[in-house]
């Protein structure tokens, strides 16, 4: 029954559980699941009220919801305000079974459940679709254009559940292959009369050294008979943290980027080398001397199966947030049967985040850029696998660089609902919403200091693969020594040239870029209560749904720059950081301290800022002028889709008896028309906007029931179809165009179907005590259209795109080679779950106030990836996103005064990229586990003092490429964090 029915029917029996929601004694007394079946000898009871409080009282209520639905749900409850059993919404999603998360800067950024990652799961707030998009570390998939939900945004204290929603019903709108994942926030009707609580934090991060505030109210009140309420909430919180670690970016074989620089002796490499220079002798970098040893390194340092990183480093990344978030809802009941609900949410995250590397950038550069072709190899040992165990290099190119990013997050979301009792029998249900997510990043600069060709630099994993030993042949930390902005010569006479040849020199790299999500919503429903035991209801819905992104970068493409202006010291435009690398272990002789960039000196130097020719010609190193839709580095990212998807469906409710067993549960359809509009920018014409309009339909049948075998004991039967509309990405019409020579187009593809799946679920459950639980789920996906891009041939005039962007002397006919994603054959995922939930009530005098909470989960897919869009040859390999294995395990302790929770998640590895880049079969990461406590002892009725602590094992990221090498790409660290703090209730 709805926390907020207006009119209570007779014979129902309303019971509270303190701070919580409204159930029915009959759930607690026999269970939802079959009240029917046993009310027929239970006489109507008085309304009484139960209080239950603590962290019993959010488990009990969670499992209550769970066992009253009749779909597959998994349901977390906060007790009370600043009670939520993480801080972080998705780390409180990672203890429901089947569901596993994904961290940026150490804190739970996405979800994937049941091996379907975030693209593949929708997120209602209040009931309203919405999508919260922020930006990350390129490493943890940088700025979020994608349909994933990225729940840092909000904090968690807003909310007080969240419902896994994990089979499909027809009154439940369409899009997710995964889950539906609900959240809610607290509405004055959820509480009783007057409310206020504070609660505040302080938060100690063990690596940054810096403690941060968290603070956070809720303040409600109703009137006597219930009939006007208001609430409002907010929530506060800092974060200062750093990320510190070793990365490579990627992996490349020997011959990758024109490969080595040929000793003497050898045939020359590159071919314009001279008898003693690598390449061009303007360059003068020399090739070693003649020798066997010389030789034998060259060759095995070449050979295709053995592999290097492509930009070594280590780094620190400075992350300072601070997150802000409001709720407001109204509440009336103009009359008897009534009720008019208003919620507002608002969420605001500002950030600023600064990356800082010292890092060999000739790996992965080619002769024209004075890479890895004028590097010569000294010493090199390789694994059995392929993999680099040691390596002496000469030529090296040696970077520091620092990128310094603003970023924030506007999430607004107004809701107004309406629910209307039409006679003892009809109901009708009214919703309309917006649900807007504004991503901004107006400063994105790089800026480097570089130092070219160095001799003697080494890299040594042979006692730790995932922290290297790295020896530069100066001293990194020197303002003086060899490090310096390397500017492009200005021209005494003829063309200034933009850039120095078979050289790579200083950049000042400018990209600031956005997206905005906007979610309009309108749904309207009817709900027909036949007789006791079945009901109908049916309903139309309209959603608006429309994603906008920009990018600009410099017009002058290789963001070169001229030498540092006159006057200008080199030490000036200089900064230091230090301190690097602390309790980490790192192999001695590690750089704990390097210079890097002045980025406020360099732009006030440069006057970098000023969108404009500072010196020089147009595209030139002086032109700091910016661009998007003409620039071919930044198109890519300047498009839009717009998506109008109206719904309807019919279902019905069903609660009988047959052959003495209660059944319950719905069965039904929903139709969907989804119609697409998508626009993005071709290279012709330096840029040429193109729209495509696309729509499909699906009709989605859907089953739900629920047998209660026994008082206690529940199986579960679920199938449907389901769909997901394809990425946002791969919607794009933009891309290029080549009408001479080999007839191509490199593009997204509007035209792409869905993601289709037919999803079929059992759940075993037993309740066998109160609070206490054991729970199968099988499950499995076919999967019948997934998303790859390939290539085709295909006739113009079939693409989608329109005639002006051909030659007069074409007529569409024509077959162009057309790069893009195709919709391809899927393939099947299945798997279990195991949930075990547990009071220690058999154990004598305090023993029973402990308890367990433990699951476990098993997937399995296999899909079919291309390699190579012109071969047959194809790797078989996990879903992105997919961890076969994960598990969770809550020990708690719970006496009403005195609670403690010890919590550990674990996900195994997965991948994330298939076919990987740079000649590698997958990337992805490797196994994590999280271990977090959190503690709260009750003063007296009114206070609370808690005590936290997340992260306690400080657990990298650690991310790899290669199956067969697991080479480390990134393995970074966040530290411990500490909270303490006091909640007041008045």
């Amino acid at each position: 029954m709805d926390n907020n029915e207006p009119q209570r029917r007779p014979g129902r029996f309303n019971v509270r559980l303190a701070g919580s929601t409204s159930i029915t004694a009959m759930a607690l007394a026999i269970g939802a699941a079959y009240a029917p079946a046993y009310a027929q000898s239970t006489p109507p009871q008085e309304t009484a009220t139960v209080v239950v409080t603590g962290m019993r009282a959010a488990l009990e209520s969670a499992l209550n919801k769970k066992r009253e639905d009749n779909g597959i749900v998994d349901v977390i409850k906060a007790e009370d305000m600043g009670k939520f059993p993480d801080t972080n919404l998705a780390e409180s999603l990672q203890r429901v079974p089947g569901v596993v998360i994904d961290r940026d800067a150490g804190e739970g950024r996405s979800i994937t459940v049941r091996g379907l990652g975030q693209d593949f799961t929708r997120v209602r707030i209040n009931g309203i679709e919405g999508l919260a998009t922020t930006g990350g570390t390129d490493s943890s998939g940088g700025a979020n254009r994608s349909r994933g939900f990225d729940f840092n945004v909000f904090p968690s204290e807003l909310f007080n559940s969240l419902t896994v929603r994990k089979s499909s019903s027809a009154d439940v709108d369409e899009g997710s292959l995964g889950a539906t994942v609900d959240l809610q926030t607290t509405r004055p009707f959820d509480l009783k009369g007057f409310n206020a609580t504070v609660m505040a934090k302080g938060k100690y991060n063990d690596l940054s050294k810096k403690t941060d505030p968290r603070v956070g109210f809720l303040v409600s009140n109703t009137n006597a008979d219930r009939t006007l309420g208001f609430l409002i909430s907010g929530a506060y919180s800092k974060r200062q943290v750093l990320e510190e670690g070793f990365s490579t970016v990627r992996w490349d074989n020997g011959p990758s980027s024109g490969g080595w620089c040929a000793p003497q002796g050898v045939t020359a490499n590159p071919s314009n080398s001279t008898a003693t220079t690598c390449g061009p002798a303007a360059q003068g970098v020399p090739r070693l001397p003649a020798s066997a040893a010389a030789t034998a390194a060259y060759n095995e340092a070449s050979k295709a199966e053995n592999f290097i990183p492509r930009l070594p480093r280590y780094g620190r990344l400075t992350h300072d947030q601070d997150r802000l978030g409001l709720t407001g809802s109204f509440q009336w009941r103009p009359a008897r049967g009534s009720l008019l609900t208003f919620d507002m949410l608002y969420s605001k995250l500002d950030a600023t985040r600064q990356e800082d590397f010292l890092e060999a950038i000739s790996f992965s550069r080619t002769a024209t850029q004075g890479g890895k072709p004028q590097t010569s190899v000294v010493e090199a040992q390789f694994a059995p696998n392929g993999s680099l165990l040691y390596g002496k290099f000469n030529g090296v190119d040696v970077r520091a660089e620092s990128r310094f990013d603003e970023l924030s997050t506007t999430f607004t979301q107004p809701t107004l609902t309406l629910e209307q009792d039409i006679g003892d029998s009809l109901r009708l249900l009214a919703k309309v919403g917006t649900a807007k997510s504004k991503f901004r990043n107006p400063v994105q600069t790089t800026t480097t200091l570089d130092a070219l060709n160095v001799n003697g630099y080494t890299i040594d994993f042979r006692q730790n693969d995932r922290m290297p030993s790295i020896s530069y042949p100066f001293d990194p930390a020197n303002p003086g020594a060899a490090m310096g902005i390397v500017g492009v010569p200005v021209a005494t006479s003829g063309t200034q040239p933009a850039s120095v040849a078979n050289t790579t020199t200083s950049e000042i790299r400018i990209r600031p870029q956005g997206a905005t999500n906007t979610n309009d919503v309108g749904q309207l429903d009817l709900v027909w209560e036949a007789n006791d035991r079945l009901s109908f209801k049916t309903g139309v819905n309209y959603k608006k749904y429309s994603f906008d992104s920009y990018e600009f970068r410099r017009v002058n493409q290789g963001d070169t720059i001229f030498a540092p202006p006159a006057g200008t010291s080199m030490a000036s435009l200089m900064t230091t950081i230090s301190g690097f690398g602390k309790g980490q272990n790192l192999p001695a002789g590690t750089a704990t301290s390097w210079v890097i960039p002045d980025l406020n000196a360099i732009a006030k130097a440069y006057d970098i800022y000023c969108n404009c020719i500072k010196s020089g010609p147009a595209g030139g190193p002086g032109d700091f002028t910016l661009s998007s839709i003409t620039n071919g580095n930044a198109r890519g990212n300047n498009r839009s889709v717009t998506e109008e998807d109206k719904g309807f469906y019919l279902m019905g409710d069903f609660n009988q008896e047959v052959a003495g067993i209660p059944l319950r549960g719905n069965f039904g359809a929903r139709y969907v028309k989804t119609g697409m509009s998508a626009t993005g920018y071709q290279s012709a014409g330096g840029g040429s906007a193109v729209t495509v309009d696309n729509d499909y339909s699906d009709v989605l049948p859907s089953f739900n029931v629920a047998a209660s075998l026994t008082k206690d004991f529940i199986v579960r039967l679920a199938a449907a179809k389901v769909m997901t509309r394809p990425q946002l990405g791969n919607l794009s019409p933009g891309g290029t165009v080549a009408t001479t020579g080999t007839l191509t187009i490199t593009s997204g593809n509007p035209l792409l179907k869905p993601f289709r799946a037919k999803t079929f679920d059992t759940s075993f459950e037993w309740y066998h005590g109160k609070n206490a639980f054991i729970g199968l789920g099988l499950f499995q996906k076919n999967i019948s259209t997934y998303i790859q891009s390939l290539r085709t041939n295909v006739a113009f005039k079939d693409t989608g795109l329109p005639m002006s962007l051909l030659p007069s002397n074409f007529n569409g006919d024509e077959i162009f080679q057309v790069t893009a994603p195709v919709n391809t054959d899927g393939g099947k995922l299945k798997g279990f779950e195991l949930n075990f939930q547990q009071p220690f009530t058999f154990l004598p005098d305090w023993g029973r106030n402990f308890g367990t909470l433990i699951n476990y989960t098993h997937v399995k897919s296999k899909i079919e990836y291309l390699v190579s869009p012109t071969a047959n040859t194809t790797i078989t390999d996990d879903l992105l996103n997919l961890s076969p294995r994960s598990w969770n395990t809550t020990l708690y302790y719970d006496d009403g005064k005195f609670s403690a929770r010890l919590s550990a998640s674990q996900r195994a590895s997965f991948v994330t990229r298939v076919p990987g880049q740079n000649n590698n079969d997958v990337e992805g990461k490797n196994k994590s586990t999280n271990v977090d406590v959190s503690i709260s002892y009750k003063i007296n009725d009114k206070l609370d003092l808690t005590l936290e602590g997340v992260n306690l094992t400080n657990e990298p990221n650690d991310q790899f490429v290669s199956r067969a090498r697991n080479s480390v790409v990134v393995n970074n660290v966040t530290g411990r964090e500490f909270l303490a703090g006091l909640r007041y209730k008045f």
